[in-house]
């Protein structure tokens, strides 16, 4: 049975087209992995289907009663509830039904004998729905949720206002789940959570016998849950059985065929011009030259598709750096309370070092205070000298300004020229080159990112989840350019498979942290 049906979908921004003539059937069940390069459009589709952008051309068709859970990053927790607050209202609906019986009850003590076994009939129907869905152990699956996905550690009666984005979307995450919809709509859910976690998510989504459609980067992840690929590129959406592995073993097999097809066409082209200009113009071959210039008004040419530029990421080394990088004695981090014991840590030129652990324990604050942005709670950093540090923040800023606008702030001596060279090396488009950055993919803003960060001398990269949002060729490219840096790393990552052969340690933050974990 079809959950979701798609047909002839067109859709751009501006003048640049996402998708022409797209159509998507779901069925009951399927569980399937959403790929594509970034900006090819995979959000802008799940924004499309769950109504909250309205597509240029087509329909867009859900089955009756289908309940559909999407994970919107953007949506807005008040200010003033708690985190058990915004677990509960999953339940509303049932809340609502728990309300209605009471006012039926309220009703029966001025009803007839008949209207009463009406509304009695009516009560126990509401009533079952309570109890095939758990209404009375609602407490204790949201105790369940909330551990599994470290919210607990966070403290449920927490308000959400004090919470830090990535805690956030894992409340928001935590929310969808116990909503058990008929449709999980996820959208790089593994971003904001560690490796416990997503330990946890991949086994939950591996039982779920409801249908889902997951947009993820993280492949190891990806292949472990779904059965069915579909794949973005060029404006259109090709479906694949099986998981990513097998998609691009048949994707590579099919661009090569295409490849050969579409040159043996040109040759073929070539020939019957030659012909037709060589015999045209002499009566005895006239009709011979017509016939094939028929043949050529006729074929149907075979078009491949336009390469998207593939990023290139070579950081570009400054002088060398002291030989100690730096050194804690007795530092203690945080903000208003401790987020660490006192640290005694240090860090020498040429080391690569992994910060590990669960979220919300203080990774991101260490780092910060290690480069000297936040002031520690108490102890000192030491730091050595000549060092050149490039900085990746996980969330920066969006200051509403185009790409260009954006390097020529960080390169000012830079021409126009160099700038559009330099953000075309990371793997941008003149497209997305001229747009504002507000209007880009997660990916396409990390490659700006990443754009001022190799056009710098560096000897020294604090990278804080450089990986986020970043789709398989630039990851692997990311991973290339590492492993030949030269100078000191530190980077926080919550995927082994994208660090495990970069660095020379890893540091586990959790055994530092004031936090429980």
């Amino acid at each position: 049975m079809s959950i979701l049906t798609v047909e002839h979908l067109s859709h751009g921004f501006g003048d640049r087209a996402i998708f022409e003539d797209v159509s998507f059937r779901l069925l009951k069940g399927e569980h399937i992995g959403l790929v594509g390069a970034n900006g090819e459009g995979k959000s802008t589709f799940i924004n499309i289907i769950t109504g909250h952008l309205m597509p240029d051309e087509g329909n867009i068709t859900w089955a009756k009663h289908v309940r559909v859970g999407y994970m919107d990053q953007h949506a807005v927790l008040e200010k003033g509830q708690t985190v058990r607050d915004v677990l509960q209202s999953a339940f509303q609906y049932l809340y609502d039904i728990e309300e209605k019986i009471g006012e039926l009850y309220m009703k029966m003590a001025e009803t007839d004998e008949e209207e009463t076994n009406a509304l009695l009939e009516e009560v126990g129907e509401l009533q079952e729905i309570l109890n095939t869905n758990d209404f009375y152990i609602i407490d204790s699956k949201i105790e369940e949720i909330a551990r599994s996905l470290g919210l607990t550690d966070i403290g449920l009666e927490r308000d959400v206002d004090d919470l830090s984005g990535g805690q956030r979307t894992k409340i928001l995450l935590a929310k969808l789940l116990l909503q058990k919809p008929d449709i999980l709509l996820l959208d790089e859910p593994t971003n904001y959570l560690d490796e416990n976690h997503i330990v946890w998510l991949k086994r939950y989504l591996q039982e779920y016998e409801n249908a889902f459609i997951l947009i993820s980067h993280d492949i190891p992840f990806l292949n472990s849950c779904i059965n069915l690929i579909y794949h973005m590129e060029n404006k259109k959406l090709e479906r694949y059985v099986g998981d990513y592995d097998n998609f691009r073993r048949i994707y590579e097999v099919k661009k090569q065929q295409l490849e050969a097809a579409y040159k043996a066409q040109q040759q073929e082209i070539a020939q019957l011009n030659d012909f037709v200009q060589r015999n045209k113009a002499r009566v005895a071959t006239r009709n011979m030259a017509m016939s094939r210039q028929k043949k050529l008004d006729k074929m149907e040419l075979i078009e491949l598709a336009h390469e998207k530029p593939k990023p290139e990421f070579n950081f570009l080394p400054a002088k060398t750096s002291s030989k100690l990088i730096f050194e804690t004695k007795d530092l203690v981090t945080g903000y208003d309370t401790p987020l660490s014991k006192p640290l005694n840590l240090r860090l020498e030129r040429g080391q690569k070092v992994a910060l590990v652990g669960a979220n919300g324990i203080g990774k991101t604050t260490l780092l910060r205070s290690l480069l000297g942005d936040l002031k520690p709670m108490s102890g000192i950093v030491e730091r050595g000298e000549n060092l050149f540090i490039g900085y990746f923040m996980q969330e920066p800023k969006d200051n509403g300004k185009t790409c260009i606008e954006e390097i020529w702030d960080t390169f000012p001596n830079f021409t126009q020229f160099e700038i559009r060279a330099a953000l075309a090396k990371c793997g941008l488009t003149t497209k997305h080159i001229e747009s504002k950055t507000q209007v880009l993919s997660g990916g396409e803003r990390a490659k700006v990112e990443l754009c001022k960060l190799i056009n710098k001398e560096t000897n020294v990269l604090a990278l804080d989840e450089p990986t986020n949002h970043l789709d398989v060729d630039a990851k692997e490219e990311l991973k290339r350019a590492l492993k030949e840096y030269k100078g000191t790393i530190l980077l926080i990552c919550h995927e082994p498979e994208f660090y495990q052969d970069i660095v020379t340690e890893v540091w586990n933050c959790e055994k530092w942290t004031t936090k429980v974990h």
